[in-house]
């Protein structure tokens, strides 16, 4: 079976498709496996560092990019378009894939009008632009959140994100103390999170609760989040400006702090981790707040959005769930129970269908 996956710019996208594209060599090792993205996103380090084809397409966003920015894909569609049906000519797919990205809706679009099957993959409570204007297009969704099944009607199937499975792989922590807290941003770090982070210290230390605080701070904001703690007597706190191993990190945590982006939901849910979010704002259509919502209906996680956020409101935050450790485990135990272990199986299983149907 020959399968193409469009999957390009950000981690989040690119990863599950990654995690699928195994799991079907895994089935088969005859199965090959396509990706495409564009010369600009990080398919170009991630796809080829797992050992798969990369080729590259031009495309660029419609949505949150200005009116410079929508001029710019406007004019480049057509390009998009012709180059998509270039290369679904030439290799012949059995299953076109979206898993995500600007590069996802030409090339799922050109699939569907030149009679491939074809799956697109959501992992957010509220899909994302391109795929809500591909939904009538598309023959099958896999999902992450029950809330994005209306979008897509009886196309829409509950698959789960497909993460690494390290993350399923970390044991069940009793809260004890020191309780452990990692907190971070995404890759670049989170200047809201760490500044609220820097005002809550003083209060922190003033309980004299005894943590055990990893930071990610992105690049910008090392030197002064790292002088902050150090002013702030909390001299054994972890501050980098990236954890390369975040399942690491994630074992020896009894509550994460981040933003609330598709794949950190699935990550925290696959680790079973009790979980405070600060929704990122600017993100298109306010998916991330959407996210945690999603979560937070089943207890897995605090939200406290960044209009909201502050040195006192994170420290009182802070406060009243360390101080119940049976809180926290509840989170935990709430998240564990909607990760999907099988994720990308389920995918898979989809994609198979597919093509017996084709």
């Amino acid at each position: 079976m020959k399968v193409l996956i469009a999957a390009g710019g950000t981690g989040g996208h690119i990863y599950p498709g990654i995690a699928v594209a195994k799991e079907l060599i895994s089935r088969n090792a005859e199965n090959e496996v396509l990706f495409v993205g564009t010369a600009r996103g990080l398919e170009n380090k991630i796809v080829p560092d797992n050992g798969f084809q990369l080729a590259l397409i031009h495309s660029a966003g419609l949505k949150s990019v200005g009116l410079a920015g929508m001029i710019k894909g406007l004019s480049v569609l057509p390009k998009s378009f012709l180059e998509a049906r270039h290369l679904l000519k030439e290799f012949r797919p059995d299953v076109v894939v979206g898993a995500g990205g600007y590069v996802s809706g030409p090339v799922l679009l050109t699939a569907h009008f030149m009679g491939f099957p074809t799956l697109v993959m959501d992992s957010n409570a509220l899909p994302g632009f391109t795929n809500r204007r591909l939904a009538r297009f598309v023959d099958k969704a896999a999902l992450t959140f029950d809330d994005a099944v209306p979008f897509f009607g009886s196309k829409g199937i509950v698959t789960g994100n497909p993460v690494r499975s390290d993350f399923f792989s970390i044991p069940e922590r009793k809260p004890v103390e020191p309780l452990g807290i990692v907190i971070f941003g995404g890759s670049q770090g989170a200047r809201a999170i760490n500044n609220a982070m820097i005002d809550a210290l003083p209060k922190l230390r003033e309980t004299g609760a005894p943590l055990r605080i990893t930071h990610q701070t992105g690049e910008a904001d090392f030197e002064k989040v790292r002088q902050a703690y150090a002013e702030a007597g909390a001299d054994g706190a972890d501050v980098r400006p990236y954890i390369t191993d975040m399942v690491a990190e994630f074992e020896k945590a009894d509550l994460i702090i981040s933003r609330a982006g598709a794949t950190t939901c699935a990550e925290v849910a696959a680790a079973g981790k009790a979980s405070l979010m600060v929704p990122l704002p600017s993100a298109a259509d306010d998916h991330q707040r959407k996210n945690a919502e999603a979560m937070a209906k089943d207890g897995a996680v605090s939200i406290i959005l960044q209009s909201d956020l502050s040195g006192d409101s994170l420290a009182e935050r802070l406060i009243e769930l360390l101080n119940d450790p049976d809180k926290l485990a509840e989170m935990g135990a709430a998240a564990r129970r909607l990760a999907r272990p099988d994720a990308a199986e389920a995918t898979v299983d989809l994609i198979e269908g597919l093509r017996k149907n084709r």
